[in-house]
């Protein structure tokens, strides 16, 4: 029995002894070496894994031999094959330099909710695993070794991750993954962090910038310019950029729960009606019935793509059904529709095609590679081809293809912009060398110096609202020592009226030449109007008023539809007539009446009744009764200072009595 029992004591202690090197080896392999760390490096060393929940998985001292090593350079699904356990602990020992008061833990993109506990301490917090509350993972999270554990210089980094089942069906990496922890200073950390965060995102922020710019060009310009429709969808479509721009640049800066990610989805809805009002307003497609209710489909079922995207991304079928119609819109429809305007001249077209078709490239892109993932066979080339086409790299930043387009669209919109503008400023300088060659012609026309006529002081002003107007009058000389005033308003402003006067004013001197006759006078003017409207589409009508006063200061007065002038401050009362240009043939009705010696006729447009103050308040009547015996110059002025809304022409003939008397 001794020698059994010695035997026996053998056999465990041989046993034992086989075991330390066993032992020995397996906490070799799960130690990570950071006595040299010269530079910041991934966690590569092998790490124990264990499926459930335990607080006390988290502490340095735990026996864990037991648990399972992990290569954290394959995937987890290898592991545990169907088995898809909630929670998932590691643990790593790390081994560093005392020395070393500067060690920093960096973390980017384990999964949606996690903690990293360093000999038992939490460090890493994102998310919640109870009660499970999902957040990003695309933000660095750095946080420093304490300084109470850096003398023993060998730490042990524990992990509790939260795996859902969409992220076990991912068929990535779920989980941890040898590039998710790096080990190294925190300055140098700091450095690459932000290094990496503005390679990648910087197109997506240059994005945001130039949306916000364009939007408030295109409000700028649409307020301006109201019948271009073009320009109200691009401004809708930055202000939306600009509101869902917070929710795109705060990931990669820090976490943020899960959840807030579905206010993305709201813009997704309207996404695409706006995209398609706006290409086209460009190339003039009318919206019927039918286009609005697929905009309608297309936006609800992108919507619901935006959330299965935020919730299921590993549901690619799903995603891809979902965005179908809104796909077909801008990678078919929209690219085809260009391309025919394009083909019929229109430039703009050309430009908005360019982005269009590299968009369309890129969706279908995505389309073949995310079919590539679905099998086995090519799953991994899916995968390289995926992350390629969202972030190809280019020196120190990576390009996503799918911003990129967008920046040019951005870019497109920007050029048919500036081109608009040129054209519009070469289109402005055309018509203010018109506007001046107009208003040269009209100073001609519109006396800049009333005719002295013997026995009567006249005064005239004319003070148009734009560079040109639609105010005439003519005071003419007539044999025998009397004189014709013509005084009248040309429906409209600018140089559509402009013109309408020159021909009235030639037609004034030509009809003078035969007759002072003011009834006469009015019906060839009259006459003259109805055969222009016959021939000329822009048509037009103007009010007159022509008064022939003699030597003897007898007053013969015609009106045609035109305000009543003011004898010595009263309105003089004549009787109605239809305006210029209105009807043919058309009778215009005289009134005689005296003016003595000394007193005063004048005669106004109705800008001086139309003159309005900030307040909104006429001039109106009365006003213009109570200055009607001033100079026309000062009535003129009254008028102006008031708040003139149109062209303003005032006219006073007063009789003097010397030569009164000598008649």
């Amino acid at each position: 029995m001794r020698v059994r029992a010695w035997r026996l004591l053998a056999v465990v202690f041989a046993a034992l002894a086989m075991s330390l090197p066993l032992y020995a080896q397996s906490t070799e392999l799960n130690l990570f070496d950071a006595t040299h760390l010269h530079a910041p490096s991934h966690l590569k060393a092998q790490w124990l894994v264990h499926a459930g929940d335990d607080p006390a998985y988290a502490q340095p001292g735990f026996d864990d031999s037991n648990w399972t090593p992990f290569d954290p350079s394959t995937a987890l699904t290898k592991l545990y094959g169907k088995e898809r356990p909630r929670v998932v602990w590691y643990r790593l020992r790390v081994k560093f330099d005392p020395e070393n008061k500067d060690l920093t833990l960096d973390e980017l993109g384990i999964c949606r909710a996690f903690e990293i506990y360093a000999n038992g301490q939490r460090l890493i917090t994102v998310g919640s695993i109870s009660p499970y509350r999902p957040s990003t993972y695309e933000a660095h999270v750095r946080a420093r070794i304490p300084q109470q554990f850096m003398a023993s210089g060998l730490l042990v980094i524990a992990m509790r991750v939260h795996l859902d089942p969409v992220e076990w069906r991912s068929g990535f990496y779920p989980g941890y993954y040898v590039t998710n922890l790096t080990l190294g200073s925190e300055s140098s950390l700091y450095s690459s962090d932000w290094l990496y965060v503005i390679g990648t995102n910087w197109l997506q922020w240059l994005n945001s910038s130039l949306y916000l710019a364009l939007g408030i060009v295109a409000l700028v310009l649409y307020s301006a310019q109201r019948s271009q429709r073009e320009y109200f969808w691009i401004a809708v479509i930055a202000a939306l950029q600009v509101v869902e721009a917070p929710l795109l640049i705060l990931p990669p800066i820090v976490n943020i729960p899960l959840y807030w990610l579905i206010c993305l989805s709201v813009p997704r809805l309207f996404s695409p009606w706006l995209w398609a009002s706006l290409y086209f307003s460009f190339i003039g497609h009318k919206i019927g019935w039918r286009w609005r209710s697929y905009f309608v489909i297309a936006g609800l079922m992108n919507g619901l793509g935006g959330l299965t995207n935020i919730f299921a991304p590993a549901l690619t079928g799903i995603q891809l059904y979902t965005n179908l119609p809104f796909i077909i819109l801008l990678a078919g429809i929209i690219p085809v529709m260009l391309a025919h305007r394009w083909r019929k001249g229109s430039r703009e077209a050309g430009i908005l095609l360019i982005p269009a078709v590299l968009f369309s490239l890129y969706v279908y892109g995505l389309i073949i590679a995310g079919t590539m993932f679905q099998f086995q066979a090519t799953k991994d080339a899916g995968t390289r081809f995926i992350a390629a086409l969202n972030g190809l790299p280019v020196g120190p930043i990576s390009i996503n293809i799918g911003t990129a387009c967008d920046t040019l669209s951005v870019i497109a919109l920007a050029i048919i912009i500036l081109l608009r503008s040129s054209r519009m400023s070469l289109r402005q300088a055309q018509i203010e060398a018109e506007l001046e060659a107009a208003q040269e012609v009209q100073q001609v026309l519109v006396p800049e110096k009333t005719a002295i006529v013997p026995g009567f002081a006249v005064e005239a002003v004319y003070l148009p609202a734009q560079q040109v107007g639609g105010d005439f009058f003519q005071v003419l000389p007539v044999a025998g020592g009397g004189l014709l005033v013509v005084v009248g308003d040309v429906a409209g402003k600018g140089l559509p009226a402009a013109m309408l006067v020159s021909a009235l004013v030639g037609s004034i001197r030509t009809a003078a030449d035969d007759t002072h006759a003011p009834e006469a006078l009015l019906y060839r003017l009259n006459e003259r109007m109805v055969g222009r409207s016959k021939t000329d589409t822009a048509g037009g009508f103007a009010t007159a008023l022509a008064a022939y006063i003699s030597a003897s200061g007898a007053v013969t007065i015609a009106n045609a539809g035109h305000l009543s002038p003011y004898l010595d401050g009263r309105e003089v009362e004549l009787p109605g007539a239809l305006p210029l240009g209105i009807a043919s043939p058309v009778h215009y009705e005289t009134l005689t009446l005296q003016l003595p010696p000394g007193s005063r006729l004048t005669f106004y447009t109705d800008g001086v009744i139309e003159a309005q103050n900030s307040k909104g308040e006429l001039f109106g009547f009365d006003r213009s009764r109570e200055i009607s015996m001033q100079q026309a110059s000062e009535i003129a002025e009254t008028a102006r200072r008031f708040g003139q809304q149109d062209d303003i022409t005032v006219v006073t003939i007063e009789r003097e009595y010397a030569i009164a008397s000598a008649a």
